[in-house]
C-alpha cells in the first residue's frame, strides 16, 4: 500500500478510457483461448489392454516427441510443475522505459534516484508479471504417456496499476502424444494415433 501510494504520488500518471490506460504495459492477447478440455466416451470397452500399453512399442510410436519435462508414464511425485511466480528474465521495456518524477512541488518535476527508480520499477514488474504456473494432468488410460504437464495463467491478484485487469492465456504450443481411438465399422478396431494436444505456454494482462 505504501509504494503503491508512493507511485502515485510522484507522478506515475497511466491514461484513462476503457483499458486503454493499461496498454503500454501489457498488451492484450489475440490467440483463441483458453484452451477445451477433452470430452471421452465413458464406457470402458473403448480402453487399451494391457497388451495395448507395452511401454516399448509405444516409445516406438512417440519417436523423438516424448519430452520428459511436460510428459510423463506414472505421476511425479512433484505434482506441481515449477510454478515460477516471479518475474524473471529481461524487464520488459514497456516498464524499463517509464519515468519517475517527484511532482510534490507543483509545477516542478525532478528525476527520482536511479536506485528509487529501479526499486518501483520491479515492484511495477512483479505486480504486472503473469506466469504461468505448470501442474500434471491425468489424461486417463486412452493417452499415452498418461500424464502430461499443463499451464494455466495466475489468477489470485490483478495484474495491472490501477487494479482491473487479470492473466489469460495468450499462447499455447502443441506436444504430440498417442490416443487410443476405436472405430465400430465392420466390427470394433482400435490403435494409437499420433495427436496435437495443445498447453499454455504464454499468459498476458488483459481485461
Amino acid at each position: 500500500v505504501t509504494i503503491y501510494a508512493l507511485v502515485v504520488l510522484l507522478g506515475l500518471r497511466l491514461e484513462q478510457g476503457a483499458c486503454q490506460h493499461y496498454l503500454h504495459i501489457r498488451p492484450a492477447p489475440s490467440d483463441n483461448l483458453p484452451l477445451v478440455d477433452l470430452i471421452e466416451h465413458p464406457d470402458p470397452i473403448f480402453d487399451p489392454k494391457e497388451k495395448d500399453l507395452n511401454e516399448t512399442l509405444l516409445r516406438s510410436l512417440m519417436g523423438g516427441h516424448f519430452d520428459p519435462n511436460f510428459m510423463a508414464i506414472s505421476l511425479p511425485e512433484d505434482r506441481l510443475g515449477g510454478d515460477e511466480q516471479r518475474p524473471s528474465g529481461a524487464m520488459p521495456s514497456e516498464i524499463k522505459g517509464l519515468e519517475f518524477y517527484d511532482g510534490l512541488q507543483p509545477g516542478k518535476k525532478h528525476r527520482l534516484s536511479k536506485k528509487l527508480r529501479r526499486k518501483l520499477q520491479m515492484w511495477l514488474w512483479s505486480q504486472t508479471f503473469c506466469p504461468v504456473l505448470y501442474t500434471w494432468n491425468d489424461l486417463g488410460s486412452r493417452f499415452w504417456p498418461r500424464y502430461v504437464k499443463v499451464g494455466s495463467c495466475y489468477s489470485k491478484r490483478s495484474c495491472s496499476v490501477p487494479e482491473g485487469m487479470v492473466c489469460k492465456p495468450a499462447k499455447s504450443v502443441h506436444l504430440t502424444i498417442l490416443r487410443w481411438r476405436c472405430q465400430r465399422r465392420g466390427g470394433q478396431r482400435c490403435t494409437w494415433i499420433p495427436i496435437q494436444y495443445p498447453i499454455i505456454s504464454e499468459c498476458k494482462c488483459s481485461c
